[in-house]
């Protein structure tokens, strides 16, 4: 399979999408390369802070969800020992403290709106093997796996990496990247939400490490539990009983829950803790964004966010650089002049809200401004 483009974009998560479907829009020829065979399985946080629902809002992009898909969170609540110690509220009364949007339902709209052009191409199942180069070491493409083993080779006038924080594109193109351990993992469990659960997020701490609960669509709850770094091994090694008992003692109310949906250690999914950053984020021909360029913790769910964001400059960036006929990598690091400062600054505000967890376990309901 040998194919041609303007930009082919590899990662087909919610940044990947969302910007190979405004590129389309714009009548830029692209190609979106995913090695997933079947979009949206991953599992991960889906939490749309402002910033990205008025990104999708901007485009039309939420008009083509199904209206449960679409779930705003009413308050924070932060408990002890059974009992709510704080509550956070929003400022008014049509406020909300983020949107859940199941990831697969945001994709599957992305793109299908992206399939209405002809000048889109969307690639499943293809592994990235290569990036390809000029005389002048320019890049120009890459080749992959299909997954029937066929080779497919792809020339771009640019390649975007949107490919995560394990970054095939990013590696191939030898760009380093500094990453930051936080000194905990994650384990994600869903369990559907009792009678009469309202849209909130609840948290709790167990065993001085964080427990959040996040209400989402379709009457389900995501459980977010941290844990040592590193302990998960010697974890499964333990009893499984003990473990999740800490987690209905915390919330009795998901006693029954638990009990159904939580019964053996393969019921949690295990995330690996970082975040990162690359000293560059262009090279000639290449780009990188989202997780590929700047890794997020769950912390905050600025990851997904951060990603749209990118999305809708990127987009821009690009048409005006394929206009101009220069895709080096000085004009393609315009990208992250403008994008870099605000996503330093969201890395930080993560460390801090990290640091600082222990400290929301005081206090009385208030309003926030």
């Amino acid at each position: 399979m040998k194919m041609e483009c303007d930009v082919c974009v590899v990662g087909a998560g919610p940044g990947g999408a969302l910007l190979a479907c405004l590129l389309a829009r714009k009548g830029v020829s692209v190609i979106l390369v995913e090695q997933q065979t079947q979009i949206g399985r991953a599992f991960r946080g889906e939490i749309l802070n402002n910033e990205g629902d008025q990104i999708l809002q901007k485009y039309n992009m939420l008009d083509l969800l199904d209206p449960e898909a679409y779930l705003p969170l009413t308050r924070i609540e932060y408990w002890d020992r059974k009992q709510l110690v704080k509550s956070l509220l929003p400022d008014s009364p049509e406020g909300h403290f983020g949107i859940h949007v199941p990831q697969n339902d945001l994709l599957q709209a992305t793109l299908q709106e992206a399939e209405r052009y002809e000048h889109f191409t969307l690639l499943t199942g293809v592994t990235v093997t290569g990036l390809l180069q000029d005389r002048e070491q320019r890049y120009t493409g890459l080749t992959g796996r299909d997954a029937a083993g066929g080779a497919v080779t792809i020339h771009s006038t640019v390649t975007v990496g949107a490919d995560g924080r394990y970054s095939t594109v990013r590696k191939r193109a030898g760009i380093p990247v500094h990453r930051i351990k936080h000194g905990y993992d994650l384990l994600w469990a869903v369990i559907p939400a009792p009678s009469g659960w309202e849209p909130v997020i609840r948290f709790a701490m167990v065993e001085q490490q964080q427990l959040s609960l996040f209400t989402q669509t379709r009457g389900m709850i995501q459980i977010g539990w941290n844990i040592a770094e590193g302990s998960f091994g010697s974890l499964r090694q333990g009893p499984f009983e003990p473990f999740v008992r800490l987690l209905t003692e915390a919330f009795p109310d998901l006693g029954a829950a638990v009990k159904e949906k939580i019964r053996s250690w393969s019921d949690f999914v295990l995330l690996d803790i970082f975040s990162s950053t690359c000293p560059l984020w262009a090279r000639d021909g290449l780009v990188l964004m989202g997780d590929a360029a700047h890794t997020m913790t769950p912390t905050g769910a600025f990851g997904v966010n951060a990603a749209l964001r990118d999305a809708d400059v990127l987009h821009l960036e690009l048409i005006r650089a394929l206009e101009e006929k220069d895709v080096t990598a000085e004009r393609l690091g315009r990208f992250e002049h403008l994008r870099r400062e605000e996503v330093d600054m969201l890395q930080q505000r993560q460390l801090a809200m990290e640091s600082s967890f222990k400290l929301n376990f005081t206090g009385q309901s208030v309003m926030l401004g």
